[in-house]
Protein backbone atom coordinates (compact mmCIF):
# COMPACT_ATOMS: atom_id res chain seq x y z
CA UNK A 1 0.00 0.00 0.00
CA UNK A 2 1.52 3.30 -1.06
CA UNK A 3 1.45 6.30 1.21
CA UNK A 4 2.42 9.87 0.44
CA UNK A 5 3.88 12.14 3.10
CA UNK A 6 4.25 15.91 2.59
CA UNK A 7 7.11 17.66 4.36
CA UNK A 8 6.95 21.39 3.64
CA UNK A 9 10.03 23.57 3.86
CA UNK A 10 10.57 27.26 3.21
CA UNK A 11 11.12 26.93 -0.51
CA UNK A 12 10.58 23.25 -1.35
CA UNK A 13 8.21 20.45 -0.62
CA UNK A 14 9.47 16.93 -0.05
CA UNK A 15 7.20 14.10 -1.11
CA UNK A 16 7.94 10.73 0.46
CA UNK A 17 6.38 7.76 -1.32
CA UNK A 18 6.26 4.67 0.87
CA UNK A 19 6.21 1.10 -0.39
CA UNK A 20 3.90 -1.60 0.94
CA UNK A 21 6.16 -2.72 3.80
CA UNK A 22 7.55 0.64 4.82
CA UNK A 23 5.25 0.89 7.83
CA UNK A 24 5.42 -2.77 8.80
CA UNK A 25 1.97 -3.56 7.42
CA UNK A 26 0.82 -6.11 4.90
CA UNK A 27 -0.89 -5.02 1.71
CA UNK A 28 -4.65 -5.34 2.33
CA UNK A 29 -6.15 -7.87 -0.05
CA UNK A 30 -9.86 -8.25 -0.61
CA UNK A 31 -11.00 -11.68 -1.87
CA UNK A 32 -11.77 -11.68 -5.57
CA UNK A 33 -10.11 -8.33 -6.14
CA UNK A 34 -6.66 -7.98 -7.68
CA UNK A 35 -4.19 -5.70 -5.91
CA UNK A 36 -1.55 -5.58 -8.57
CA UNK A 37 -0.07 -2.20 -9.19
CA UNK A 38 -1.29 -0.42 -12.31
CA UNK A 39 0.96 0.07 -15.27
CA UNK A 40 3.54 2.84 -14.83
CA UNK A 41 2.29 6.30 -15.72
CA UNK A 42 3.21 7.57 -19.14
CA UNK A 43 2.96 11.22 -18.11
CA UNK A 44 6.54 12.57 -18.28
CA UNK A 45 5.76 15.04 -15.45
CA UNK A 46 4.52 12.33 -13.08
CA UNK A 47 6.67 11.35 -10.10
CA UNK A 48 8.65 8.13 -10.77
CA UNK A 49 7.83 4.97 -8.84
CA UNK A 50 9.87 4.48 -5.67
CA UNK A 51 13.01 2.39 -5.97
CA UNK A 52 12.91 1.46 -2.27
CA UNK A 53 10.41 1.25 0.55
CA UNK A 54 10.69 4.99 1.14
CA UNK A 55 11.72 7.28 -1.69
CA UNK A 56 11.91 11.10 -1.54
CA UNK A 57 11.21 13.59 -4.32
CA UNK A 58 11.70 17.36 -3.87
CA UNK A 59 9.58 19.86 -5.76
CA UNK A 60 10.34 23.62 -5.59
CA UNK A 61 7.50 25.96 -4.49
CA UNK A 62 7.46 29.74 -3.99
CA UNK A 63 5.91 29.58 -0.47
CA UNK A 64 3.74 27.38 1.76
CA UNK A 65 0.46 28.82 0.46
CA UNK A 66 1.16 27.48 -3.03
CA UNK A 67 1.73 23.84 -2.11
CA UNK A 68 -1.47 22.97 -3.95
CA UNK A 69 0.00 24.45 -7.15
CA UNK A 70 3.05 22.20 -6.86
CA UNK A 71 0.76 19.20 -6.44
CA UNK A 72 -1.30 20.14 -9.46
CA UNK A 73 -4.57 20.92 -7.62
CA UNK A 74 -6.69 23.08 -9.95
CA UNK A 75 -8.23 26.41 -9.04
CA UNK A 76 -12.03 26.08 -9.08
CA UNK A 77 -13.60 29.52 -8.49
CA UNK A 78 -17.21 28.36 -8.98
CA UNK A 79 -17.14 25.66 -6.32
CA UNK A 80 -16.76 27.10 -2.80
CA UNK A 81 -15.78 23.69 -1.43
CA UNK A 82 -12.70 23.34 -3.62
CA UNK A 83 -9.50 25.34 -3.84
CA UNK A 84 -10.46 28.81 -5.02
CA UNK A 85 -8.59 32.07 -5.23
CA UNK A 86 -11.91 33.90 -4.89
CA UNK A 87 -12.45 32.27 -1.48
CA UNK A 88 -9.05 33.21 -0.07
CA UNK A 89 -7.51 29.73 -0.43
CA UNK A 90 -4.64 31.07 -2.54
CA UNK A 91 -3.02 34.49 -2.50
CA UNK A 92 -3.51 36.81 -5.43
CA UNK A 93 0.06 38.03 -4.92
CA UNK A 94 2.56 37.81 -2.09
CA UNK A 95 0.38 37.38 1.07
CA UNK A 96 -2.65 39.31 -0.20
CA UNK A 97 -5.92 37.40 -0.52
CA UNK A 98 -9.35 38.06 -2.00
CA UNK A 99 -12.62 36.72 -0.62
CA UNK A 100 -15.86 37.01 -2.54
CA UNK A 101 -19.27 35.82 -1.33
CA UNK A 102 -22.88 36.48 -2.22
CA UNK A 103 -26.24 35.64 -0.69
CA UNK A 104 -29.67 35.87 -2.31
CA UNK A 105 -32.81 35.68 -0.20
CA UNK A 106 -36.21 35.19 -1.84
CA UNK A 107 -39.12 35.44 0.59
CA UNK A 108 -42.90 35.35 0.30
CA UNK A 109 -45.24 35.83 3.24
CA UNK A 110 -49.00 35.68 3.63
CA UNK A 111 -50.19 37.15 6.92
CA UNK A 112 -53.06 38.65 8.85
CA UNK A 113 -52.38 41.50 11.29
CA UNK A 114 -54.61 44.15 12.87
CA UNK A 115 -54.72 47.29 10.73
CA UNK A 116 -56.65 50.55 11.03
CA UNK A 117 -59.32 51.67 8.64
CA UNK A 118 -58.33 54.76 6.74
CA UNK A 119 -59.83 57.82 8.42
CA UNK A 120 -60.67 59.43 5.07
CA UNK A 121 -61.95 56.52 3.04
CA UNK A 122 -63.52 53.65 4.97
CA UNK A 123 -64.11 50.84 2.50
CA UNK A 124 -66.22 48.66 4.80
CA UNK A 125 -69.19 50.63 6.06
CA UNK A 126 -70.73 47.60 7.75
CA UNK A 127 -67.81 46.89 10.08
CA UNK A 128 -66.14 48.73 12.93
CA UNK A 129 -64.67 51.89 11.37
CA UNK A 130 -61.58 51.75 13.60
CA UNK A 131 -60.26 48.35 12.44
CA UNK A 132 -59.76 47.21 8.88
CA UNK A 133 -59.34 43.96 7.01
CA UNK A 134 -56.21 42.19 8.25
CA UNK A 135 -54.94 40.13 5.30
CA UNK A 136 -51.65 41.11 3.64
CA UNK A 137 -49.10 39.63 1.24
CA UNK A 138 -45.41 40.46 1.20
CA UNK A 139 -42.63 39.58 -1.24
CA UNK A 140 -38.94 40.39 -0.88
CA UNK A 141 -35.94 39.72 -3.10
CA UNK A 142 -32.54 40.59 -1.64
CA UNK A 143 -29.00 40.29 -3.00
CA UNK A 144 -26.07 40.83 -0.62
CA UNK A 145 -22.57 40.42 -2.14
CA UNK A 146 -19.43 40.83 -0.01
CA UNK A 147 -15.94 41.63 -1.29
CA UNK A 148 -12.86 41.53 0.97
CA UNK A 149 -9.16 42.17 0.49
CA UNK A 150 -7.04 40.60 3.23
CA UNK A 151 -3.33 40.75 3.97
CA UNK A 152 -1.56 38.16 6.10
CA UNK A 153 -1.63 34.48 6.90
CA UNK A 154 -5.00 34.08 8.64
CA UNK A 155 -4.76 30.36 9.33
CA UNK A 156 -3.24 30.83 12.80
CA UNK A 157 -3.54 34.56 13.43
CA UNK A 158 -5.77 37.58 12.70
CA UNK A 159 -5.23 39.38 9.38
CA UNK A 160 -2.76 42.24 9.23
CA UNK A 161 -5.18 44.28 7.15
CA UNK A 162 -8.70 43.79 5.84
CA UNK A 163 -10.94 45.90 3.65
CA UNK A 164 -14.55 44.72 3.30
CA UNK A 165 -17.48 46.21 1.42
CA UNK A 166 -21.00 44.76 1.37
CA UNK A 167 -23.61 46.45 -0.81
CA UNK A 168 -27.22 45.27 -0.55
CA UNK A 169 -29.92 45.36 -3.20
CA UNK A 170 -33.58 44.91 -2.27
CA UNK A 171 -36.95 44.79 -4.00
CA UNK A 172 -40.15 44.51 -1.95
CA UNK A 173 -43.84 44.26 -2.77
CA UNK A 174 -46.60 44.75 -0.22
CA UNK A 175 -50.28 44.18 -0.86
CA UNK A 176 -52.99 45.03 1.71
CA UNK A 177 -56.77 45.34 1.87
CA UNK A 178 -56.96 48.82 3.39
CA UNK A 179 -56.03 52.30 2.18
CA UNK A 180 -53.54 54.39 4.12
CA UNK A 181 -51.41 51.38 5.12
CA UNK A 182 -48.74 51.29 2.40
CA UNK A 183 -48.46 55.11 2.38
CA UNK A 184 -49.80 58.08 4.31
CA UNK A 185 -51.53 59.16 1.09
CA UNK A 186 -54.65 57.00 0.48
CA UNK A 187 -54.37 57.82 -3.23
CA UNK A 188 -51.30 55.53 -3.40
CA UNK A 189 -53.70 52.59 -3.23
CA UNK A 190 -53.32 49.17 -1.60
CA UNK A 191 -50.03 48.02 -3.15
CA UNK A 192 -46.47 49.24 -2.84
CA UNK A 193 -43.40 48.32 -4.88
CA UNK A 194 -40.08 49.53 -3.53
CA UNK A 195 -36.45 49.09 -4.56
CA UNK A 196 -33.35 50.21 -2.72
CA UNK A 197 -29.56 49.89 -2.80
CA UNK A 198 -27.61 50.40 0.42
CA UNK A 199 -24.32 49.52 2.09
CA UNK A 200 -24.39 47.19 5.08
CA UNK A 201 -20.61 46.98 5.45
CA UNK A 202 -17.72 49.22 4.41
CA UNK A 203 -14.84 49.00 6.85
CA UNK A 204 -11.08 48.77 7.27
CA UNK A 205 -9.67 46.37 9.86
CA UNK A 206 -6.06 46.96 10.97
CA UNK A 207 -4.04 44.57 13.12
CA UNK A 208 -2.29 46.71 15.75
CA UNK A 209 -0.10 44.09 17.43
CA UNK A 210 0.33 40.55 18.73
CA UNK A 211 0.76 40.30 22.49
CA UNK A 212 1.72 36.63 22.87
CA UNK A 213 3.17 33.70 20.95
CA UNK A 214 -0.38 32.28 20.80
CA UNK A 215 -1.45 35.28 18.70
CA UNK A 216 -3.43 37.11 21.36
CA UNK A 217 -3.89 40.46 19.65
CA UNK A 218 -5.27 44.00 19.47
CA UNK A 219 -7.03 45.28 16.33
CA UNK A 220 -9.10 48.27 15.27
CA UNK A 221 -11.97 48.38 12.78
CA UNK A 222 -13.32 51.63 11.31
CA UNK A 223 -16.38 52.08 9.11
CA UNK A 224 -19.83 50.54 8.67
CA UNK A 225 -19.63 47.21 10.47
CA UNK A 226 -21.88 44.64 12.15
CA UNK A 227 -22.21 44.64 15.92
CA UNK A 228 -24.16 42.46 18.35
CA UNK A 229 -24.12 43.55 21.98
CA UNK A 230 -24.96 40.08 23.32
CA UNK A 231 -25.40 36.45 22.27
CA UNK A 232 -29.03 36.66 21.12
CA UNK A 233 -29.58 40.19 19.81
CA UNK A 234 -31.66 41.43 22.74
CA UNK A 235 -30.19 44.94 23.04
CA UNK A 236 -28.35 46.13 19.94
CA UNK A 237 -27.74 44.23 16.71
CA UNK A 238 -27.14 46.31 13.63
CA UNK A 239 -24.68 47.41 10.94
CA UNK A 240 -23.68 50.96 11.80
CA UNK A 241 -20.91 53.50 11.31
CA UNK A 242 -18.32 53.38 14.05
CA UNK A 243 -14.90 52.54 15.37
CA UNK A 244 -14.20 49.38 17.36
CA UNK A 245 -11.12 48.22 19.24
CA UNK A 246 -11.12 44.49 19.94
CA UNK A 247 -8.81 41.63 20.81
CA UNK A 248 -8.15 38.79 23.22
CA UNK A 249 -5.84 37.67 26.00
CA UNK A 250 -4.70 34.52 27.84
CA UNK A 251 -4.82 32.22 24.82
CA UNK A 252 -8.23 33.59 23.75
CA UNK A 253 -9.90 33.02 27.11
CA UNK A 254 -10.66 36.74 27.43
CA UNK A 255 -12.10 38.75 24.54
CA UNK A 256 -12.97 42.42 24.65
CA UNK A 257 -14.67 45.14 22.59
CA UNK A 258 -14.51 48.92 22.96
CA UNK A 259 -16.71 50.63 20.39
CA UNK A 260 -18.46 53.84 19.42
CA UNK A 261 -21.23 54.11 16.80
CA UNK A 262 -23.13 56.98 15.19
CA UNK A 263 -26.34 55.65 13.70
CA UNK A 264 -27.17 55.92 10.00
CA UNK A 265 -30.74 56.55 8.88
CA UNK A 266 -32.51 53.47 7.48
CA UNK A 267 -34.58 53.00 4.37
CA UNK A 268 -38.08 52.27 5.64
CA UNK A 269 -39.08 49.40 3.37
CA UNK A 270 -35.81 47.46 3.08
CA UNK A 271 -34.26 48.26 6.47
CA UNK A 272 -30.89 48.94 4.80
CA UNK A 273 -28.58 51.86 5.57
CA UNK A 274 -29.50 55.01 3.67
CA UNK A 275 -26.30 57.01 3.12
CA UNK A 276 -28.15 59.72 1.20
CA UNK A 277 -29.51 61.12 4.48
CA UNK A 278 -27.58 62.92 7.24
CA UNK A 279 -26.42 60.87 10.19
CA UNK A 280 -28.74 60.65 13.14
CA UNK A 281 -27.94 62.36 16.41
CA UNK A 282 -28.03 58.96 18.06
CA UNK A 283 -24.79 57.75 19.67
CA UNK A 284 -23.85 54.40 21.15
CA UNK A 285 -20.76 53.53 23.19
CA UNK A 286 -20.09 49.93 24.14
CA UNK A 287 -17.58 48.07 26.31
CA UNK A 288 -17.77 44.35 26.96
CA UNK A 289 -15.61 41.49 28.17
CA UNK A 290 -16.16 37.81 27.38
CA UNK A 291 -14.65 35.28 29.78
CA UNK A 292 -14.58 31.65 28.70
CA UNK A 293 -15.06 28.84 31.25
CA UNK A 294 -16.74 31.09 33.81
CA UNK A 295 -18.22 29.92 36.14
CA UNK A 296 -17.65 26.39 34.77
CA UNK A 297 -15.80 24.86 31.84
CA UNK A 298 -17.90 25.16 28.70
CA UNK A 299 -19.75 28.35 29.71
CA UNK A 300 -18.87 31.87 28.52
CA UNK A 301 -19.89 34.93 30.54
CA UNK A 302 -20.12 38.45 29.13
CA UNK A 303 -19.95 41.64 31.19
CA UNK A 304 -21.06 44.77 29.33
CA UNK A 305 -21.77 48.47 29.67
CA UNK A 306 -23.66 50.15 26.82
CA UNK A 307 -24.38 53.88 26.69
CA UNK A 308 -27.01 55.37 24.36
CA UNK A 309 -27.40 59.13 24.20
CA UNK A 310 -29.99 60.35 21.73
CA UNK A 311 -30.57 63.95 20.64
CA UNK A 312 -32.94 63.41 17.69
CA UNK A 313 -34.99 66.50 18.46
CA UNK A 314 -36.05 67.37 14.91
CA UNK A 315 -38.93 65.99 12.86
CA UNK A 316 -38.37 62.95 10.65
CA UNK A 317 -40.80 61.28 8.27
CA UNK A 318 -40.20 57.81 6.89
CA UNK A 319 -40.13 56.86 3.20
CA UNK A 320 -43.90 56.35 3.17
CA UNK A 321 -44.74 59.72 4.69
CA UNK A 322 -45.46 58.68 8.29
CA UNK A 323 -44.05 60.76 11.16
CA UNK A 324 -41.57 58.69 13.21
CA UNK A 325 -39.72 61.41 15.19
CA UNK A 326 -41.10 62.57 17.48
CA UNK A 327 -43.45 59.65 17.97
CA UNK A 328 -47.18 60.31 17.76
CA UNK A 329 -47.55 59.34 21.40
CA UNK A 330 -48.88 61.53 24.18
CA UNK A 331 -47.64 65.11 23.77
CA UNK A 332 -45.81 64.38 20.48
CA UNK A 333 -42.98 66.74 21.46
CA UNK A 334 -39.28 66.32 20.57
CA UNK A 335 -37.14 65.02 23.41
CA UNK A 336 -33.72 63.55 24.09
CA UNK A 337 -32.54 60.89 26.49
CA UNK A 338 -29.39 59.34 27.91
CA UNK A 339 -29.54 55.75 29.14
CA UNK A 340 -26.91 53.30 30.41
CA UNK A 341 -27.40 49.55 30.10
CA UNK A 342 -25.55 47.30 32.55
CA UNK A 343 -25.49 43.77 31.16
CA UNK A 344 -24.64 40.25 32.30
CA UNK A 345 -24.99 37.64 29.55
CA UNK A 346 -23.93 34.02 29.25
CA UNK A 347 -23.96 31.12 26.83
CA UNK A 348 -22.72 27.54 27.17
CA UNK A 349 -23.55 24.41 29.09
CA UNK A 350 -23.57 22.96 32.59
CA UNK A 351 -22.98 19.30 31.95
CA UNK A 352 -25.74 18.13 29.61
CA UNK A 353 -27.88 21.22 30.13
CA UNK A 354 -27.34 24.09 27.69
CA UNK A 355 -28.13 27.60 28.88
CA UNK A 356 -28.34 31.07 27.40
CA UNK A 357 -29.09 33.92 29.80
CA UNK A 358 -29.34 37.67 29.48
CA UNK A 359 -29.85 40.41 32.07
CA UNK A 360 -29.91 44.18 31.54
CA UNK A 361 -30.58 47.04 33.91
CA UNK A 362 -31.32 50.39 32.26
CA UNK A 363 -30.87 53.67 34.08
CA UNK A 364 -30.80 57.18 32.70
CA UNK A 365 -32.71 60.39 32.10
CA UNK A 366 -35.38 61.53 29.63
CA UNK A 367 -35.70 65.25 28.96
CA UNK A 368 -39.46 64.97 28.42
CA UNK A 369 -41.97 62.40 29.58
CA UNK A 370 -44.56 62.27 26.78
CA UNK A 371 -47.36 61.79 29.31
CA UNK A 372 -46.52 64.28 32.08
CA UNK A 373 -44.60 66.81 29.98
CA UNK A 374 -41.81 66.86 32.58
CA UNK A 375 -38.30 65.35 32.73
CA UNK A 376 -38.13 61.81 34.06
CA UNK A 377 -35.60 59.26 35.25
CA UNK A 378 -35.33 55.87 33.55
CA UNK A 379 -35.23 52.71 35.66
CA UNK A 380 -36.07 49.42 33.92
CA UNK A 381 -34.77 45.88 33.63
CA UNK A 382 -34.85 42.82 31.38
CA UNK A 383 -34.12 39.13 31.90
CA UNK A 384 -34.23 36.17 29.50
CA UNK A 385 -33.36 32.49 30.00
CA UNK A 386 -33.28 29.61 27.53
CA UNK A 387 -32.31 26.22 28.98
CA UNK A 388 -32.19 23.22 26.64
CA UNK A 389 -31.13 19.58 26.65
CA UNK A 390 -30.31 17.19 23.83
CA UNK A 391 -31.59 13.65 23.39
CA UNK A 392 -29.95 12.13 20.33
CA UNK A 393 -31.54 14.01 17.41
CA UNK A 394 -33.97 16.07 19.56
CA UNK A 395 -33.30 19.27 21.48
CA UNK A 396 -35.93 20.34 24.02
CA UNK A 397 -36.01 24.05 24.93
CA UNK A 398 -37.63 26.29 27.48
CA UNK A 399 -38.03 30.07 27.18
CA UNK A 400 -38.52 32.72 29.84
CA UNK A 401 -38.43 36.46 29.20
CA UNK A 402 -39.45 39.34 31.43
CA UNK A 403 -39.22 43.01 30.44
CA UNK A 404 -40.40 45.46 33.09
CA UNK A 405 -43.36 47.72 32.34
CA UNK A 406 -44.25 51.23 33.43
CA UNK A 407 -46.90 50.91 36.12
CA UNK A 408 -47.26 54.68 36.74
CA UNK A 409 -47.25 56.62 33.44
CA UNK A 410 -46.60 60.30 33.96
CA UNK A 411 -44.66 59.84 37.18
CA UNK A 412 -41.09 60.92 37.66
CA UNK A 413 -39.76 57.50 36.64
CA UNK A 414 -40.14 55.62 33.35
CA UNK A 415 -40.11 51.90 34.15
CA UNK A 416 -40.73 50.15 30.82
CA UNK A 417 -37.66 48.43 29.37
CA UNK A 418 -36.76 49.18 25.75
CA UNK A 419 -33.74 48.19 23.65
CA UNK A 420 -31.67 50.24 21.20
CA UNK A 421 -32.28 48.05 18.15
CA UNK A 422 -33.26 44.49 19.00
CA UNK A 423 -33.29 41.41 16.76
CA UNK A 424 -34.02 38.57 19.19
CA UNK A 425 -32.94 35.04 18.25
CA UNK A 426 -35.15 33.56 20.93
CA UNK A 427 -38.38 31.57 21.44
CA UNK A 428 -38.78 30.84 17.73
CA UNK A 429 -37.26 34.14 16.56
CA UNK A 430 -38.80 35.35 13.29
CA UNK A 431 -40.94 32.22 12.92
CA UNK A 432 -42.89 33.41 15.99
CA UNK A 433 -45.93 35.53 15.12
CA UNK A 434 -45.42 37.98 17.98
CA UNK A 435 -41.73 38.51 17.23
CA UNK A 436 -41.99 38.55 13.44
CA UNK A 437 -44.94 40.85 12.85
CA UNK A 438 -45.25 44.57 13.45
CA UNK A 439 -48.57 45.14 15.22
CA UNK A 440 -49.87 48.74 15.14
CA UNK A 441 -51.30 50.27 18.31
CA UNK A 442 -54.55 51.39 16.73
CA UNK A 443 -56.47 54.21 18.36
CA UNK A 444 -53.78 55.20 20.84
CA UNK A 445 -51.38 57.14 18.64
CA UNK A 446 -49.36 56.58 15.49
CA UNK A 447 -47.05 54.00 17.06
CA UNK A 448 -46.71 50.22 16.97
CA UNK A 449 -47.51 47.88 19.81
CA UNK A 450 -44.52 45.83 18.61
CA UNK A 451 -42.17 46.33 15.67
CA UNK A 452 -41.03 43.72 13.13
CA UNK A 453 -38.47 41.30 14.59
CA UNK A 454 -39.10 42.56 18.12
CA UNK A 455 -40.26 40.93 21.31
CA UNK A 456 -40.77 44.13 23.34
CA UNK A 457 -44.14 45.96 23.22
CA UNK A 458 -42.28 49.26 23.28
CA UNK A 459 -44.93 51.53 21.68
CA UNK A 460 -42.32 52.93 19.29
CA UNK A 461 -43.02 54.63 16.01
CA UNK A 462 -40.31 52.51 14.33
CA UNK A 463 -37.63 50.14 15.54
CA UNK A 464 -35.16 51.35 12.88
CA UNK A 465 -36.00 55.05 12.61
CA UNK A 466 -37.76 55.93 15.85
CA UNK A 467 -36.52 56.59 19.37
CA UNK A 468 -36.52 54.22 22.32
CA UNK A 469 -39.58 54.52 24.55
CA UNK A 470 -39.46 53.59 28.23
CA UNK A 471 -43.17 54.27 28.86
CA UNK A 472 -44.48 50.89 27.78
CA UNK A 473 -46.39 47.93 29.27
CA UNK A 474 -43.55 45.40 29.37
CA UNK A 475 -44.00 41.72 28.58
CA UNK A 476 -43.79 38.27 30.13
CA UNK A 477 -43.07 35.31 27.82
CA UNK A 478 -43.16 31.66 28.87
CA UNK A 479 -42.50 29.08 26.21
CA UNK A 480 -41.46 25.56 25.29
CA UNK A 481 -40.00 24.29 22.03
CA UNK A 482 -38.17 21.50 20.29
CA UNK A 483 -35.72 21.13 17.41
CA UNK A 484 -35.97 17.74 15.69
CA UNK A 485 -33.33 16.64 13.17
CA UNK A 486 -35.56 14.36 11.12
CA UNK A 487 -32.75 13.93 8.59
CA UNK A 488 -29.21 15.31 8.53
CA UNK A 489 -30.45 17.87 6.02
CA UNK A 490 -33.94 18.46 7.51
CA UNK A 491 -34.74 20.13 10.83
CA UNK A 492 -38.24 20.84 12.12
CA UNK A 493 -38.75 23.23 15.03
CA UNK A 494 -41.82 23.72 17.21
CA UNK A 495 -42.57 26.60 19.59
CA UNK A 496 -45.46 27.39 21.91
CA UNK A 497 -45.23 30.71 23.77
CA UNK A 498 -47.67 32.36 26.12
CA UNK A 499 -47.45 36.16 26.29
CA UNK A 500 -48.88 38.71 28.68
CA UNK A 501 -48.39 42.39 29.49
CA UNK A 502 -46.84 43.24 32.82
CA UNK A 503 -48.69 46.56 33.23
CA UNK A 504 -51.57 47.86 31.13
CA UNK A 505 -51.94 51.34 32.67
CA UNK A 506 -50.23 53.07 29.73
CA UNK A 507 -52.43 51.18 27.26
CA UNK A 508 -55.58 52.21 29.10
CA UNK A 509 -54.41 55.83 29.30
CA UNK A 510 -53.55 56.15 25.60
CA UNK A 511 -56.66 54.36 24.42
CA UNK A 512 -58.88 56.07 27.01
CA UNK A 513 -60.19 52.60 27.69
CA UNK A 514 -60.56 50.99 31.09
CA UNK A 515 -59.94 47.40 32.15
CA UNK A 516 -57.53 46.15 29.50
CA UNK A 517 -56.49 42.67 30.57
CA UNK A 518 -52.87 41.45 30.60
CA UNK A 519 -53.34 38.23 28.63
CA UNK A 520 -51.99 38.65 25.07
CA UNK A 521 -52.50 35.03 24.06
CA UNK A 522 -50.73 31.95 22.71
CA UNK A 523 -48.16 32.13 19.93
CA UNK A 524 -47.82 28.75 18.15
CA UNK A 525 -45.31 28.19 15.36
CA UNK A 526 -43.63 25.47 13.29
CA UNK A 527 -40.58 25.81 11.05
CA UNK A 528 -38.96 23.42 8.58
CA UNK A 529 -35.38 24.05 7.40
CA UNK A 530 -34.17 21.86 4.53
CA UNK A 531 -30.55 21.90 3.34
CA UNK A 532 -30.58 19.49 0.38
CA UNK A 533 -26.77 19.36 0.08
CA UNK A 534 -26.02 19.32 3.83
CA UNK A 535 -24.43 22.75 3.51
CA UNK A 536 -25.43 26.36 4.07
CA UNK A 537 -25.28 27.11 0.35
CA UNK A 538 -28.87 26.14 -0.39
CA UNK A 539 -31.54 26.50 2.30
CA UNK A 540 -35.29 26.12 1.91
CA UNK A 541 -37.32 27.40 4.82
CA UNK A 542 -41.03 27.29 5.50
CA UNK A 543 -42.74 28.46 8.66
CA UNK A 544 -46.26 28.91 9.90
CA UNK A 545 -47.42 30.76 13.02
CA UNK A 546 -50.74 31.69 14.59
CA UNK A 547 -51.65 33.96 17.45
CA UNK A 548 -54.58 32.75 19.52
CA UNK A 549 -55.73 36.05 21.08
CA UNK A 550 -56.12 36.32 24.83
CA UNK A 551 -58.50 38.71 26.52
CA UNK A 552 -55.97 41.55 26.56
CA UNK A 553 -55.43 41.32 22.81
CA UNK A 554 -59.18 41.23 22.26
CA UNK A 555 -59.60 44.28 24.48
CA UNK A 556 -57.20 46.20 22.25
CA UNK A 557 -58.57 45.01 18.92
CA UNK A 558 -62.20 44.44 19.81
CA UNK A 559 -63.78 44.48 16.37
CA UNK A 560 -65.17 41.56 14.46
CA UNK A 561 -61.72 41.02 12.94
CA UNK A 562 -60.20 40.33 16.37
CA UNK A 563 -62.08 37.05 16.49
CA UNK A 564 -60.46 35.93 13.25
CA UNK A 565 -57.23 33.97 13.01
CA UNK A 566 -54.05 36.02 13.04
CA UNK A 567 -51.43 34.09 11.12
CA UNK A 568 -48.14 34.22 9.25
CA UNK A 569 -47.02 31.76 6.55
CA UNK A 570 -43.50 32.23 5.16
CA UNK A 571 -41.67 30.60 2.24
CA UNK A 572 -37.98 31.45 2.03
CA UNK A 573 -35.14 30.34 -0.27
CA UNK A 574 -31.54 31.29 0.55
CA UNK A 575 -28.70 30.71 -1.91
CA UNK A 576 -25.11 31.43 -0.88
CA UNK A 577 -21.77 31.41 -2.69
Amino acid sequence: MRRTILLAGLSTITIAIAGPDAFGQEEFKQPGVTTESPAPATNPDALPAPSSDLDYRTVPIPDRTRIVDALGVPDDPLNPYRQSTLKGDRPVFDDWYVELSAVTDTLYEARAVPVPNDTVVANDKTGNDQFGKPRQSFFSQTLVPTFSIIKGDTTFRPPDFEFTVTPAVSFTHLGVEELGVVDIDPAKGRERNSGFVGFQEAFIDYHLRDVSDRYDFDSVRVGIQPMNADFRGFLFQDEQLGVRFFGDRANNRFQYNLAYFRRIEKDTNSGFNDLSKPLRRDNIALANLFVQDLPVTGFTTEFSVVENWNDDTGQHYDTNGFLVRPAELGLEEPHKYNVTYLGLNGDGHFGRVNLTESFYYALGHDSLNEISGKPSDIRAFFIALEPSIDFDYIRLRGSFLYASGDGKPGSGTEGGFDAINENPQFAGADSSYWIREGIPFIGGGGVSLTGPNSVLPALRSSKDEGQSNFINPGVLLLGVGADVDVLPELRISYNANHLSFNNTEILQLLREQGNIHKDIGWDLSTTANWRPFDTQNVIYRMSGAVLVPGQGFKDLFSSESSDKLYYSVVFDVILAY
